[in-house]
């Protein structure tokens, strides 16, 4: 997911005035602010563009008010039950539809990672002390820093 956000944060045009980056997550496992290699590259990510990054999770069983999550239903009206048998043809559905009159983005991440990669206790300790959470609601709502 990290490689995915700096890739639009490049090709977006960042040019060093941005100062904040706002994601709103699902809470799925692959991204929860709990998980150490995650949280690690969310941070690295912050400190390369000197950006600060607030990480606002949906709680459990409210991702419909994630407007991502509105997209998907646009998307399988679009392909009206055609037979995606290849990357190729789900790529060009996803890239003719249109959101709200704009067509999106897409980017493929090819990009093969390890699983089960976890930082010890000890050095997530250390990424921990870099992390903002909010006092009640520590596990759904996350700041990094700017200045690291």
């Amino acid at each position: 997911m990290v490689d995915a956000i700096e890739k639009f944060w490049i090709e977006s045009g960042y040019d060093g005035t941005k100062d904040t980056l706002i994601i709103y997550a699902d809470n799925g496992p692959e991204n929860n602010s709990r998980r150490t290699q995650f949280m690690k590259r969310v941070i690295e990510f912050s400190a390369r563009y000197s950006v600060k990054i607030i990480m606002a999770y949906y709680p459990p069983y409210h991702s419909k008010y994630n407007p991502i999550e509105r997209v998907w239903g646009k998307l399988e009206q679009h392909w009206n039950g055609d037979l995606l048998s290849s990357e190729e043809i789900v790529y060009a559905f996803a890239e003719s539809m249109t959101w709200k009159g704009v067509n999106p983005v897409v980017t493929v991440i090819d990009q093969t990672y390890e699983s089960g990669k976890k930082l010890s206790k000890k050095e997530m300790d250390v990424y921990e002390t870099m992390i903002e959470r909010d006092e009640k609601i520590g596990k759904w709502f996350i700041n990094t820093p700017r200045a690291m």
